[in-house]
């Protein structure tokens, strides 16, 4: 090869290095461009989901003469009825001995309602009209959310005199945050910074918010908080956390590539995104919070019987429950639930067009792992396709996953029924049986609480029930 060809070759090599090197000048440009533009987006949608849900509060004029009796049960006395230590605060003998001017009365610990500086004392329980407690008002089920107020929970410096809710965020990793703390890895007063947060769609706000009996576990404007409550959080510190958060993203699993390649589901471009049956999808994460009154209705109790369970039962972690009569809120330490939806989610709550629907319980053996022993997973792939066909063809699907693995009985008590399994008799009345004699019950999901979520995402009617049979 003569000079000028590698002359030649040389010069072509550098216009295609300054070539790849200002395409991807450009990419960095286009990436950055894009987080930019999907940030502006988010930013819209969270505006306009708090001025639509403002807007619908206007719109209904609601009398001022409403007060939070009209929207929860008659309350409970925190001293009289639910107190098993007797008496308040106020009247309880001292236990520190007789001294020089001492009463016998106990005095209650004091909460800074100026600074937030707690006791260097550990505060066991707190009581109603104690002094430093102050706790933000509630209304649950009012439809305009200053009205109804903010979920409090945190027991930071500045927030823990406003709670009005007993429990921690998080649900089940509640622990790991105490844990995290504990250990020096987080500190404790830490406030989370949500810029660019914003949901990615927009949900609600429909009629069966302001519905106390239609929705008792899960806050309808918990997607919003710090959004709706920003001057709260802003003026007087208060520390308002999101319960529920709203994302874009895609899905990709195995067994829907052999759909496509069965036929069964064919690419859109849009819902199905391409042959090897990526799909794109809406999802939402639930955090519980439970509103005891309404709870203790919805299963047909009175809310005493409901508080001193929950307390007892989980070796007397939420005294507050006992003590706080007044607290409505609980967010207990437990798993929530993912909601994916196919399609467009404005859908879901337009009766005019169809909509399949799965509700599918954790069983993280099969659904994750594949285990042999159970066929959860199948059932819920078979959900995902019915509901992105459903999707597909304009009208709306939906996968709900509740964390509720083994029937709520958690995989301890699901493998020891297991081996009873494998060494009996392997039939159903068996298996039901036998997860009696273990866990004294067959089943602990309680789908009484199951239908918040569907109300919450406007959801009226169900064209299609995915379920486990045919």
């Amino acid at each position: 090869m003569d000079k000028e060809a590698l002359k030649s070759q040389a010069d072509q090599l550098e216009v295609l290095i300054n070539i790849q090197s200002s395409l991807r000048s450009i990419q960095q440009d286009y990436y950055r461009l894009s987080a930019s533009v999907e940030a502006i987006e988010g930013s819209i949608k969270g505006l306009t989901g708090v001025r639509q849900v403002h807007n619908e509060a206007q719109k209904s004029q609601i009398s001022d003469s409403i007060t939070s009796t009209s929207f929860t049960s008659t309350a409970i006395s925190g001293r009289d009825t639910l107190d098993p230590f007797g008496p308040t605060n106020s009247s309880r003998p001292s236990s520190s001995g007789s001294g020089q001017g001492e009463s016998n009365e106990r005095k209650p610990s004091t909460l800074s309602n100026t600074t937030g500086v707690l006791s260097s004392k550990i505060i066991l329980t707190t009581y109603p009209g104690q002094s430093g407690i102050d706790p933000m008002p509630l209304i649950w089920g009012h439809e305009d959310p200053v009205l109804r107020g903010p979920v409090i929970v945190s027991r930071t410096r500045s927030t823990i005199r406003r709670r009005n809710a007993i429990g921690a965020h998080g649900g089940s990793y509640s622990i790991y945050h105490a844990l995290a703390v504990a250990s020096k890895n987080l500190n404790v007063e830490h406030k989370p910074d949500f810029t660019n947060t914003e949901p990615a769609v927009n949900i609600g706000p429909f009629p069966q918010w302001s519905n106390p009996r239609k929705i008792v576990a899960m806050d309808p404007f918990g997607h919003l908080s710090p959004w709706l409550y920003g001057d709260l959080v802003r003026k007087e510190n208060i520390d308002i956390r999101p319960t529920i958060a709203i994302t874009k993203a895609h899905m990709k699993l195995p067994e829907l590539e052999q759909s496509v390649r069965a036929g069964r589901l064919v690419p859109d471009g849009k819902i199905c995104l391409n042959e090897t049956g990526e799909l794109a999808v809406t999802k939402i994460a639930v955090e519980p919070v439970w509103y005891l009154p309404g709870l203790a209705q919805r299963f047909g109790i009175d809310e005493g019987t409901l508080r001193r369970s929950l307390f007892e039962n989980t070796g007397g972690s939420f005294p507050e429950l006992i003590t706080r009569g007044d607290i409505k809120l609980f967010l207990p330490p437990i798993g929530g639930l993912t909601v994916y939806c196919f399609g467009d989610p404005a859908n879901m709550s337009d009766s005019g067009v169809r909509l399949a629907l799965r509700v599918h319980d954790e069983c993280n053996g099969s659904d994750v792992f594949g285990s042999d022993i159970c066929t959860c997973r199948p059932y819920l792939i078979f959900g995902v396709e019915e509901a992105v066909k459903e999707a597909q063809q304009g009208g709306s699907g939906v996968v709900i996953y509740f964390r509720k693995e083994g029937r709520a009985l958690g995989e301890v008590t699901k493998y020891l029924v297991y081996n009873a399994r494998k060494r009996g008799a392997d039939r159903a009345s068996e298996y039901f049986k036998r997860t009696e004699n273990i866990a004294g019950v067959k089943d602990m999901r309680f789908q009484a609480l199951m239908p918040d979520v569907l109300h919450w995402l406007g959801i009226t009617k169900i064209d299609r029930m995915l379920s486990m049979s045919k």
